[in-house]
């Protein structure tokens, strides 16, 4: 409603991004609890959002409720005006989650999509799609999806040409934030080469403008040649 779209108008201009260099942006998400007409109200609000700060839409909550074609509408309405399409799968579910998200919702990047190494065709599909996985290490411990941060997949993923770019999905309720993420990985051996790609996934996976990934992209490789 209107009053939403004054809040997410107000987001888009936070006294943090003009005055620190920090950019913000928005993901939209539906609950996939909840019924899916709301998620086509959710989605049509962010159409009305573009250019607001709102660059995304995505699909959140126990992954093992809610059929994903009942949000193939509010995902295409997100989509047809650009919208990268975010959806959480292969996290609590296994491959068949992340085929759906990517066939059935158009998804870009998908939140998680760990268990797609459970079946390698559909590790295929990412790669042959496009699609970045934004991997939480630590909260993927925290849920019972693996017994330790060394089961972490990333770096099969990376090998069969899956992007993967590092999320701290809550650190709210996981008490980890990004930095952890990649302290975690770096602890279980990963280098910094390694570490620096999952970096530059994580900007090219973005919707940040060519300089500003340029920019970054130059801090990244600026930062692995230092001693």
């Amino acid at each position: 409603d209107g009053s939403h779209t004054l809040t997410l108008n107000k987001l888009a201009t936070l006294p943090a991004a003009r005055g620190q260099g920090l950019g913000t942006a928005l993901v939209l998400a539906a609950n996939r609890t909840r019924h899916p007409a709301e998620a086509e109200t959710l989605a049509r609000l962010a159409r009305r959002s573009v250019g607001a700060g709102v660059v995304g839409f995505g699909l959140s909550n126990d992954e093992t409720r809610g059929d994903s074609r009942e949000f193939a509408k509010a995902f295409r309405l997100a989509r047809d005006v650009g919208l990268l399409a975010v959806p959480h799968a292969g996290e609590l579910r296994g491959p068949r989650s992340v085929r759906a998200a990517v066939e059935l919702l158009g998804a870009t990047r998908l939140g998680h999509g760990v268990r797609a190494v459970e079946d390698p065709a559909t590790v295929e599909l990412l790669a042959e799609r496009g699609v970045t996985l934004e991997v939480n290490p630590t909260s993927n411990v925290a849920l019972g999806v693996h017994a330790s941060v060394a089961d972490s997949p990333v770096r099969v993923l990376r090998a069969a040409g899956v992007a993967v770019a590092l999320g701290a999905d809550d650190p709210l309720l996981f008490r980890s934030g990004l930095v952890e993420q990649y302290t975690a990985l770096r602890s279980v051996g990963l280098s910094d080469v390694e570490l620096a790609d999952l970096a530059r996934c994580s900007v090219t996976a973005s919707t940040a403008s060519y300089d500003v990934q340029r920019a970054l992209l130059t801090g990244i490789d600026r930062w692995l040649a230092l001693p």
